[in-house]
């Protein structure tokens, strides 16, 4: 039990280790032995739980992928309005990006890979998430019924993607809570039903406690 704990802490080590590399060079730029170093483990035992940086990235992606997926669901199964869930999940999506370099490593590879032949399902897992917010808020009535809930999801989900990539560019993610407010209020203004308009500036503030529940 007390090796079987060890060789767990020691992937995780691992693991948190190549998220920070990764995060701040890329994969291309990123080493084995830099991460090894970072780490503070032997090279054995990286290729021990990993056979290759390819491995490895893959595995980053997906932690990334479950911790933003285990916010989606416990989101959903909140008592809040669908639209005030959708801004929930985007400024906690935000928050995770800023505060988490797991997050963070996993999103930038998804980026990186996705210019070649990268892994499509954290997008499609983030559509489809989104998607079934928006067909709720339609039922509920808070977004017009002529929205198709599928097309506006991908489109949602390219928006936050854009708006993230250009507040790291040009600001390192400094405004990025204020950047997002700004691409709520352009979706929101255009998408909530005229009876419902006077919700959507408390719907812009609503938030989610991760510690919660």
């Amino acid at each position: 039990m007390v090796k079987q704990e060890r060789a767990i802490a020691t992937r995780q080590q691992i693991i948190k280790a190549a998220a920070e590399r990764f995060d701040e060079t890329g994969y291309e730029r990123a080493s084995l032995a830099e991460i090894v170093d970072l780490s503070r483990v032997t090279k054995g035992a990286l290729y021990f739980h990993f056979k290759s940086k390819d491995d490895l990235a893959a595995v980053v992606i997906e932690e990334q992928h479950a911790i933003s997926m285990t916010a989606v669901g416990r989101i959903r199964q909140t008592e809040a309005p669908a639209l005030e869930q959708l801004v929930m999940l985007c400024y906690e999506m935000g928050r995770e990006i800023v505060e988490d370099p797991i997050v963070r490593a996993g999103i930038r590879l998804t980026i990186e890979m996705s210019a070649d032949v990268g892994p499509p399902q954290p997008y499609v897992d983030w559509i489809d998430g989104v998607d079934s917010v928006f067909r709720s808020a339609i039922e509920e009535g808070d977004v017009l019924d002529t929205v198709d809930p599928a097309e506006l999801a991908r489109y949602f989900v390219s928006a936050f993607t854009g708006v993230q990539l250009v507040s790291n560019v040009l600001t390192q993610r400094d405004d990025l809570e204020a950047r997002l407010d700004q691409m709520l209020t352009f979706i929101l203004s255009a998408i909530v039903t005229p009876r419902r308009r006077h919700k959507i500036d408390r719907y812009r503030h609503a938030r989610w406690d991760p510690t919660s529940g």
